[in-house]
């Protein structure tokens, strides 16, 4: 019971909230449209509006969060996962503390959900700070 609460119920969640992002990212590629539209503030839309005008980027984050909720969702190499998104959380962690206070709660949710996890997965990362 333990280990579901833990390890499984974080890992599923964060899987989702990323499979979520990653299909409104490749709506917006396709169509110019978003999906989902959270409470953003002014400098939130310039934010992400450059990172949708850089060309690559978006399409490039987008493919991360896909390759990493997938990875969690299906339980293949979750820790592997968890270590691709972990940049990506750490930027929309700074992006709701300092751009869009609105997101705070997603914040929140999204460092339990990733402590959590690296927690239950401290182990396969012990090799990176031998």
């Amino acid at each position: 019971m333990r280990q579901i609460l833990l390890v499984t119920v974080p890992r599923v969640l964060l899987g989702l909230l990323f499979l979520v992002s990653a299909v409104d990212g490749f709506w917006w590629l396709a169509t110019g449209a978003h999906l989902i539209h959270p409470p953003t503030s002014e400098r939130g839309v310039a934010f992400e509006t450059a990172l949708q005008n850089a060309g690559f980027f978006w399409p490039l984050l987008k493919t991360v969060n896909l390759a990493g909720a997938l990875s969690l969702l299906l339980n293949i190499v979750p820790a592997f996962g968890l270590a691709l998104l972990a940049p990506v959380m750490t930027v929309i962690v700074l992006f709701h503390l300092v751009i869009n206070p609105q997101g705070i709660p997603v914040a929140i949710i999204l460092v339990v959900l990733g402590s959590l996890l690296v927690w239950a997965y401290r182990e396969r990362y012990a090799g990176l700070f031998r």
